[in-house]
């Protein structure tokens, strides 16, 4: 009665841990400040997030994560650590079950990773749950019913779409495409336009400020600060809607590639039920602007983003661990 189980969106961009009877109760960035000099941990989340671009030279901020797998392995692990006992508490009689969602196209070797991290962590157990499961679960789509679901989950690291049925994926696709490609290309875009130097933040304010799938009529625009690289001195120029979706066009082209990708690969029945029913977009990088719009005019099926789009995954993390028995099968290394 004393053990808790939790679910953890261990994402490219963010970490959300879902406790059962309590809901969500952290959302933290994935961002690890480290002291060169004594090799320790200085700041992990949020405190480490206020860092990226300005520290001295003896600490380093790093993303463990890249593309929805581990890219650091020890610092993931403490990233894991620090989290579950600001959850549990540091002093735990138990230790915790762990339900940990990670991307439908991972190796074994990844997903070993991810596991082994967990139980290094804390856990007293740890299983692992395809992504466009759980974002299927927390966005509540009756998916134990024998009808397809279309979700598409575009996350930090990784653009994941799948068609789901009795609880179960039928056919998926994913690409290390998200969020944090459209940054990069974002700031790319800014150097070799205006030859100003941005950081990754600002990258991301500017997706999320002025960003869009399709281009506006009535176009926002947005002062945007940095290095000019020529004179090296702080320079402002403003930027608009039109020429972010210009810059954006190759990764959200990849999106919607992998989207039909899918629908050649679903079966004729389910395909039927998922022009009835529509796509369902979950994940950080569905708000981008109009870009449901996007993939209802290529695709000619109909679109909508979830409410709570940021939280679904971790949510359905959740409730697979509250309904296990029911959802055992469709785990993995169960």
């Amino acid at each position: 009665m004393f053990e808790k189980q939790i679910g953890i969106d261990l994402g490219t961009a963010n970490v959300l841990v879902y406790v059962k009877g309590k809901g969500i109760v952290l959302n933290e960035p994935s961002v690890v400040a480290i002291s060169n000099s004594e090799n320790r941990i200085v700041a992990v989340g949020n405190e480490a997030r206020m860092m990226l671009g300005r520290t001295p030279g003896n600490i380093t901020v790093t993303r463990p994560m890249r593309d929805g797998v581990i890219a650091d392995y020890v610092i993931t692990e403490a990233m894991l650590r620090y989290f579950i006992g600001k959850v549990c508490g540091r002093f735990r009689l138990v230790k915790p079950e762990v339900m940990i969602c990670i991307p439908s196209g991972v190796t074994n070797v990844e997903g070993r990773a991810v596991h082994d991290a967990a139980m290094a962590a804390g856990a007293r157990v740890a299983y692992l749950i395809p992504e466009p499961l759980a974002a299927a679960l927390g966005a509540s789509v009756p998916i134990s019913a024998a009808s397809g679901n279309l979700i598409i989950d575009i996350g930090g690291g990784t653009t994941e779409v799948a068609v789901i049925s009795l609880n179960g994926i039928v056919t998926s696709h994913s690409v290390r495409v998200g969020g944090n490609r459209f940054d990069d290309v974002i700031a790319a875009y800014i150097k070799r336009r205006y030859n100003l130097m941005i950081g990754e933040r600002t990258a991301e304010e500017i997706k999320i400020n002025i960003g869009s799938a399709t281009r506006l009529e009535d176009e926002l625009e947005m002062e945007v600060r940095g290095r000019d690289q020529l004179l090296g001195l702080p320079r402002t120029v403003t930027v608009r809607t039109n020429e972010i979706v210009d810059a954006i066009s190759d990764p959200v082209a990849a999106v919607t590639e992998a989207v039909k990708t899918v629908l050649e690969q679903t079966p004729p029945e389910l395909s039927s039920d998922v022009m009835d029913k529509g796509m369902v977009m979950t994940g950080g990088g569905s708000l981008l602007r109009n870009v449901d719009k996007l993939l209802t005019s290529v695709t000619g099926v109909p679109c909508h983003v979830a409410e709570h789009a940021l939280n679904c995954v971790a949510i359905g993390t959740g409730r697979a661990m509250e309904n296990f028995d029911i959802m055992r099968d469709s785990l993995l290394g169960v």
